[in-house]
């Protein structure tokens, strides 16, 4: 019988630690510094990368994914070494997805042709806002002009586009925000990430709020508007939502973030990366070190792991409940089983079909367009104690 992350699929996930800026809303694992030493760090991440690759040789690679921070600072030489070290220890699927995250700035934007001669076929563009204020109070360092022009190069160079939009910001109302999400569909790519701007504990955006200077945000109802315009606008422009914020016609969905979503495994390498990786029957959380210097010590030391946890059934469980429903087409309850066999609560999935939340199919669960809205609270009903 295939192991339980086999379904869901095998991944690499980079993370690159620096920013020019910290944008007030972000809660990453990213830094600003005046410097990097290119070199060490590609040695660094490849020597990681070699640790977890003698750990799980000869599975099949789906999805590498350059995340951050802003990866698109770094030199292509070091995405062309990682790529090629991944090559060493696992086999290519025949239609891999390699994405890199780019902030839409000019100075970075000469750097796409390199990537693309590296290897990547995929850029996710953190555009966020059409509209200057707005990128302005969301601390970008880019206009608009700059996002459009940084969209049309990218569509150029590679045969995959993704980009980000934040709604729900300061005095945005419902108009606003349908005619921005027009705009942006009709400058997009394939592939649209669309995220409700939440305060979280940490950043500069939380701070502000808790001094009551963050004012003009959305109330819930309003919020709620815009999520429901948000799925009814993309449905009707051939982009559908498969997961509650991204969005895109069927093919085109990101494979990266599907592994994630249906329980698969991934390494994942560089200051602060998670990762889910099954060893001798046994699925793993890892965690490394979050400060890039901490990092750097640790792995020149032989490891940058901070933790390997071995992972219970109950906690698969939960993770593949509340990150399988995201997506729309849900979850399989076979899988479900072999994890729990009692399965999830009949009396309460009936309850949840009957107020229209969930719905059940062909042997698959999943969150209707207004369970979405109440996704954690229907995680939290479906959970075994």
């Amino acid at each position: 019988m295939p192991e339980f992350w086999e379904s869901g699929g095998f991944g690499l996930y980079v993370h690159w630690p620096f920013c020019e800026a910290k944008c007030p809303y972000c809660d990453f694992n990213s830094h600003v510094t005046g410097g990097v030493d290119h070199e060490a760090w590609a040695r660094a991440l490849v020597s990681e990368l070699d640790r977890y690759g003698a750990l799980t040789s000869g599975r099949v690679l789906q999805s590498i994914y350059f995340g951050g921070g802003t990866p698109s600072l770094m030199v292509p030489a070091t995405v062309e070494k990682i790529l090629s070290a991944s090559r060493n220890h696992w086999a290519w699927s025949n239609d891999i997805e390699i994405t890199i995250e780019a902030n839409p700035r000019s100075v970075e934007a000469h750097k796409f042709e390199g990537f693309a001669l590296a290897g990547v076929n995929r850029v996710s563009l953190g555009i966020q806002a059409l509209n200057d204020a707005d990128l302005k109070r969301l601390g970008r360092l880019h206009g608009v002009d700059e996002a459009i022009a940084a969209l049309e190069l990218a569509r150029q160079i590679f045969p995959r586009v993704s980009n980000d939009l934040i709604y729900a910001r300061q005095g945005q109302s419902l108009a606003d925000w349908e005619a921005e999400l027009r705009t942006g569909l009709d400058l997009a790519g394939e592939h649209l990430s669309l995220y409700q701007l939440t305060i979280e504990q940490g950043t500069a955006f939380w701070t502000r709020h808790r001094a009551g200077k963050l004012r003009g945000l959305p109330d819930e109802d309003l919020a709620a508007d815009m999520f429901l315009a948000t799925q009814e606008i993309c449905e009707a422009h051939g982009r559908p939502a498969y997961e509650v914020s991204n969005h895109a016609p069927p093919g085109a969905e990101s494979k990266h973030n599907l592994i994630y979503w249906r329980g698969g495994d991934y390494v994942g390498i560089g200051p602060g990366a998670h990762g889910r990786v099954t060893l001798d029957g046994i699925r793993h959380a890892t965690e490394a070190w979050a400060l890039p210097s901490v990092w750097m010590d640790r792995a020149n030391a032989g490891s940058a792991d901070k933790l390997r946890d071995r992972l219970d059934a109950a906690e698969i469980l939960s993770e593949y409940v509340m990150m399988g429903l995201r997506v729309t087409d849900g979850i399989d309850l076979a899988r479900v089983e072999r994890l729990y066999p009692a399965g999830l609560p009949e009396q309460t999935l009936v309850e949840l079909e009957e107020l229209d939340l969930l719905w059940r199919k062909d042997g698959r669960l999943g969150v209707t367009t207004a369970g979405r809205m109440v996704l954690n609270r229907i995680v939290t009903e479906l959970l075994p104690d």
